[in-house]
């Protein structure tokens, strides 16, 4: 569950934990928690807001033969996080006998390396498959039931109706959390993803007979309550959605109560992420992982599963637009919002900027390892110097402040743009500003003028380009970006002669402010323009009488 904190309570934590000797945080390590403040959240992490650079590793690599391939990548990266698979079938390749060696091993190794971790549960679903599960689970299907197509065949996916599948997963579960709790007191490890991109594609739910009979009787009314519905069947209540509602509800609660029995052991944060169904509309229940969390049932999954802090979206569509869509559909006051995949081409990094914007715990591109893997088309093919910077100059700036960021964007509105797929500008009015980003521009001069149309700069007609915005005060702006020109201009309630008062560039040290150089003259007469560096300005606006 998310605790519920205030700013007071939350600053009263961060001033304990300046001032507590070293020795005794290390000895009452507090764990990771999420706190929410109004619309915004925040991952507590040794006793103050922290914000998840991250990488996620290809599937295969998770094992040690495979982790010398990874950290030099993360490093480049700049990123403080790795995400990197447990599977079942490593922690109990024979029914009762559990070897704990690669946590152990990767522990040691992100700890050397400086790095955190968010562990991923490949139970069983990944990827809505079952080939993480151990030998012993895999091949018995009378023990361990795939779900049944209408017409009485097995589908490939395990169904979630059975106990006896449950109860194994949870078993080995519960045992990966009391070998954190036993061997991570440092809490190396910030999050755990329970299973990966639930549900089944091309068959809604299963339709075998126990689930029949369970389909045919009525909506738990625990559900029928939260969707705001009258009692019934679930073919009544729901209509065309009633197969995947019913799935989505079942698998919910499997993933619910695995995610609780961990949590009875060692209560990190946990998350279930999203195969997307698409950004708009409501999608077709054979074409998507029906069951997953998916933006139009997360009232379900909220329902269902308490024990999960938040639901997060996969991301792999590069459409601006629905990127967009997917952000605003996750980024709730019940969600902090967490983006643990995305494609790592760079047509994706720009997105960065709207996801912190949003308030977002943390974001990481997946395959980013020397392995030789790739996923393309929804990633990047063969990982190069290019590929990987594209990520690496945004991470490079904020991994200095990655916990003054993260405190900020708890205690202020935010706001974060990328550049959308035709170019256009846009717009956001806090209080008496209103900031328009554009982009194709050079740093010096005009918008508008016949020479620079002739002479667009070479990035003009790319997918990059981005800013990020902090609200500090009414008239006082924390700004980044790339490959973007910003304009603050008055609002409809803004001044009558609004002028840029004063512009520093600097950084944070220890979470105090301190200004490098001031910005001027050419540097602010067209603009606050970002191009391939991306610097931290603290801008204050005002006007004169």
């Amino acid at each position: 569950m998310i605790a519920r904190s205030g700013v007071t309570a939350t600053l009263v934590a961060l001033l304990t934990a300046t001032n507590t000797p070293a020795a005794a945080q290390q000895a009452e390590a507090p764990l990771p928690r999420l706190v929410t403040n109004g619309n915004h959240h925040a991952l507590l992490v040794d006793g103050a807001p922290f914000l998840m650079l991250g990488a996620q590793a290809n599937n295969s690599s998770n094992y040690p033969s495979a982790l010398p391939k990874v950290w030099p990548v993360l490093d480049q990266l700049h990123a403080n996080t790795l995400e990197i698979p447990v599977a079942w079938q490593q922690v109990e390749p024979e029914e009762g006998k559990f070897d704990f060696s690669w946590v152990q091993t990767l522990l040691e190794q992100a700890r050397s390396h400086d790095k955190r971790l968010v562990l991923l549960w490949f139970g069983t679903w990944k990827n809505t498959n079952p080939n993480y599960t151990p030998a012993w689970v895999l091949t018995n299907n009378r023990r361990f039931p795939r779900m049944k197509k209408p017409d009485g065949s097995d589908s490939y996916a395990l169904s979630p109706m059975y106990r006896s599948t449950l109860e194994a997963d949870k078993r080995a579960f519960v045992q990966l959390m009391s070998y954190l709790k036993a061997h991570d007191p440092q809490n190396t490890v910030l999050m755990v993803q329970v299973e990966n991109e639930t549900g089944s594609y091309g068959n809604p739910r299963d339709y075998g007979m126990a689930a029949q009979k369970l389909f045919d009787g009525p909506v738990p009314a625990a559900l029928v309550k939260a969707q705001h519905k009258q009692p019934g069947n679930w073919a009544r209540v729901f209509g065309d959605q009633a197969d995947r509602y019913f799935n989505t509800w079942y698998l919910a609660r499997y993933v619910n109560e695995i995610a609780a029995a961990g949590k009875e052991v060692k209560p990190l944060p946990m998350y279930a992420n999203a195969a997307l169904a698409g950004a708009f509309g409501t999608p077709d229940p054979k074409a998507v992982a029906s069951g997953g969390p998916q933006w139009d049932v997360l009232d379900i999954w909220k329902a269902a599963a308490p024990a999960i802090d938040t639901e997060a979206p996969d991301i792999y569509d590069a459409k601006s637009a629905d990127v967009a869509a997917y952000l605003d559909h996750y980024d709730r006051p019940d969600n902090p919002l967490f983006v643990p995949e995305t494609g790592n081409a760079p047509k994706f990094a720009r997105y960065f900027w709207s996801a912190l914007g949003h308030g977002a715990i943390g974001y990481a591109p997946f395959g980013m390892d020397a392995t030789g893997y790739f996923n393309y088309p929804l990633g990047a093919g063969p990982l190069d110097d290019e590929i990987i910077d594209a990520f690496a100059s945004k991470y490079a700036l904020i991994a200095p402040i990655d916990r003054d960021w993260a405190r900020i964007a708890y205690e202020h509105e935010t706001w974060g743009c990328s550049r959308p797929d035709d170019g256009a500008a846009q717009k956001k009015t806090f209080g008496a500003w209103t900031i328009t980003a554009k982009y194709g521009q050079w740093q010096f001069g005009p918008d508008e003028d016949d020479m620079r149309r002739q002479d667009a700069p070479p990035w003009a007609a790319k997918p990059i380009g981005g800013c990020l915005v902090a609200a500090l005060g009414p008239d006082t702006f924390l700004i980044t970006g790339d490959h973007v020109r910003l304009h603050i201009d008055a609002s409809n309630d803004g001044p009558p002669h609004p002028l840029m008062v004063r512009v520093e560039e600097g950084h944070f040290d220890k979470g105090t402010w301190v200004m490098d150089r001031v910005w001027n003259g050419d540097e602010t007469d067209y603009g606050l323009n970002f191009v391939d560096t991306p610097y931290l300005l603290k801008v204050t606006m005002g006007s004169y009488k």
